[in-house]
């Protein structure tokens, strides 16, 4: 019998970003146990590349914005397909995170009169952003987790040598929730480490486990971003929301080849940065869609004076919002108007002096430099789209984080519905904040309402142990290596920026033959260091859960007959008002098959609806809809 470690807790917590230590700190002030349980190192998560800003309307640098306005921009960015009750509770309580954030000690930068400065990003009406130079994430984590350090001393100091109240479990992973019945009763685990397995007792699970990024060839994603929460929850009985609505972020590295993908921050673009083709055309005027026509800029002049006075110009079209320009930089570089190594140009060095460039964009001038051998304050980076962001994920109840599976909860990119069909740059860190205080909230609240706390059963434990051993059982199985690119290359060539109902068939035949062989992983015993640190042995593992969500991502996309926001059908270019009423819900039967359901989205409150003009609802809503 393998040996398995136990722990209860009241509350575990699977992933240590912004919303996974927001939703920890929550459940620990309201006096629960909590494990946070973290892939990688305590402090390396994913949210430290979220650098631009962390959007919220508090109206510091334009006092025209509001709540309201935010709540527009963002049902604008996702193309009115988002959880309209998740939008407005996020921009109405946006502000409050971030000024909460400010007071646990983060040090945002400021504008003249000492106000936290906000900057310009793509789709928003107003300079919105609160920034720390181009290391927002950063602080975000940094300052997180010191609040959960200062809660561990707090612990201590009232309990002596009694283990603090909060426990972070760093370089662990979570392959398998528990469940007795139909409740959430635990999650088994191992220690990256060791390879030592740990079971978490413990009634409620909240998942932030973040992206699917690695599931492509080209990402700006870390390691980590393989879907885990995702597959967790559909394995536990949850289901995923609009999985088909992948953000290619417009502007990733695209040279060296070593470090292609990685993010170029839309900073660059709020400060002033401008995108040009091989001709020097500044080409995004050719691409304002028309539903954005009023609001954007069609000549160099009057984008260029809106950065002076943005109250009276439309925004330059290097702000429209991320799906419009990924596609506009994929068109160009289709054309054979790309830069020599395959993207566009982006130029900051003719928009700002050099000192500037280096005050307000220190992260991208060092990574320039230190990466690709290019001055930013000299010359243009070569950009392009790269793999960036899920607006799909786990369906949840928008007030409390809670997925249908009784116990399980989700916040961040793990969950759906908040960003629609695209989300706005700016508001991950916010929804990050204000969702994962949330599902700390709903954990705490649902766990108070048990009579009992469900048991783990045995069975359960020995399920998880031997599927997580598998593949040691089979040495001369397939190299888990090989499976994984072959799936990247699929979900890249043929489930990328641009689909076909042709190429998406052809990507879940792929699929379904990527399953087999995914079954069939091997990995050899690593000798006296046993199952510690086995990249070989972890991959296998993470393979199930990317094989899952790519099958999710292809099955909605071939199913959604329209162009929408991250999603982009060459043989269905139009926007539906009809399809905008619909949500796609994956989950899988019994035998661990995926199936796809079309869902209806609920009509938005006539209080909202009168925040737009009907002009604009006519574009997204169908006639009857539109308020008379």
């Amino acid at each position: 019998m393998t040996e398995v470690e136990r722990h209860q807790y009241d509350v575990v917590v699977i992933g240590a970003g912004g919303a996974g230590l927001r939703a920890a700190i929550e459940a620990r002030l309201r006096g629960k146990r909590v494990a946070v349980i973290s892939k990688s190192l305590f402090g390396k998560a994913h949210t430290v590349m979220a650098e631009g800003g962390a959007a919220a309307a508090m109206g510091n640098v334009n006092d025209k914005d509001n709540w309201q306005v935010h709540f527009r921009d963002t049902m604008r960015g996702g193309k009115f397909l988002n959880n309209v009750r998740m939008a407005e509770l996020h921009a109405k309580e946006a502000p409050e995170r971030v000024w909460e954030l400010e007071a646990w000690g983060a040090l945002f930068d400021r504008t003249k009169d000492g106000k936290i400065s906000q900057r310009n990003f793509g789709g928003h009406s107003y300079p919105r952003l609160a920034h720390v130079g181009d290391r927002t994430g950063l602080e975000l984590i940094r300052t997180t987790q010191q609040k959960i350090v200062s809660l561990q001393q707090e612990d201590h100091a009232e309990f002596g040598d009694y283990e603090a109240r909060i426990r972070v479990w760093a370089e662990t992973t979570v392959t398998r929730l528990l469940k007795n019945g139909d409740r959430i009763c635990g999650a088994f685990a191992y220690v990256r480490e060791t390879g030592k397995f740990v079971v978490f007792e413990a009634p409620t699970v909240i998942l932030a486990t973040g992206g699917i990024g690695k599931a492509f060839k080209v990402t700006s994603n870390s390691w980590e971003y393989t879907g885990d929460g995702h597959a967790l929850a559909l394995l536990a009985g949850a289901s995923l929301l609009n999985m088909e609505f992948i953000q290619f972020h417009p502007t990733g590295m695209v040279w060296p080849p070593s470090v292609k993908g990685i993010l170029v921050t839309e900073s660059v673009r709020g400060d002033g940065g401008v995108l040009t083709n091989s001709e020097g055309k500044r080409f995004m005027f050719d691409y304002i869609p028309d539903v954005f026509k009023e609001q954007y800029a069609t000549t160099e002049e009057e984008a260029d004076r809106w950065y002076a006075d943005a109250d009276n110009n439309r925004r330059p079209p290097e702000l429209l919002p991320r799906d419009e320009v990924a596609r506009a930089i994929n068109s160009e570089v289709k054309a054979g108007r790309g830069s020599p190594q395959g993207g566009v140009f982006l130029d900051v060095s003719s928009r700002l002096p050099a000192e500037e460039i280096i005050k307000r964009l220190p992260s991208m001038h060092h990574q320039f430099k230190e990466l690709a051998d290019v001055d930013i304050t000299a010359e243009p980076m070569q950009v392009g789209p790269t793999c960036h962001y899920v607006m799909g994920g786990v369906e949840v109840d928008a007030d409390t984080g809670a997925a249908l599976v009784p116990g399980l909860f989700a916040a961040g990119e793990c969950s759906g519905g908040m960003h629609g069909s695209n989300r706005l740059g700016g508001n991950s860190l916010t929804d990050l904040l204000v969702f994962g205080k949330r599902a700390g909230t709903g954990a705490v609240d649902y766990l108070e309402a048990l009579d009992a706390r469900p048991e783990v059963p045995e069975a359960e434990i020995e399920a998880a142990t031997a599927e997580a051993l598998a593949p040691f059982s089979r040495p001369e199985g397939e190299n888990p290596y090989t499976v994984h690119s072959e799936l990247q290359t699929t979900m890249n060539e043929l489930v990328g920026i641009i689909r076909t109902e042709k190429e998406l068939a052809a990507a879940l035949e792929s699929l379904v033959k990527l399953r087999e062989r995914v079954a069939g992983v091997g990995v050899v015993d690593a000798g006296p260091g046993g199952r510690g640190y086995h990249p070989g042995w972890h991959l296998a593992l993470d393979l199930r859960n990317m094989l899952l969500v790519s099958e999710c991502v292809a099955r909605a996309a071939l199913e959604r007959e329209e162009s929408r926001g991250g999603h982009t059908r060459d043989d269905h270019p139009g926007m539906s008002a009809e399809w905008r009423k619909i949500n796609l819900v994956c989950k899988l039967t019994d035998d661990q098959q995926v199936t796809l359901k079309r869902q209806p989205i609920e009509s938005m409150r006539e209080d909202l609806l009168a925040l737009f003009e009907n002009s604009e609802l006519k574009k997204y809503l169908t006639e009857e809809e539109v308020p008379s």
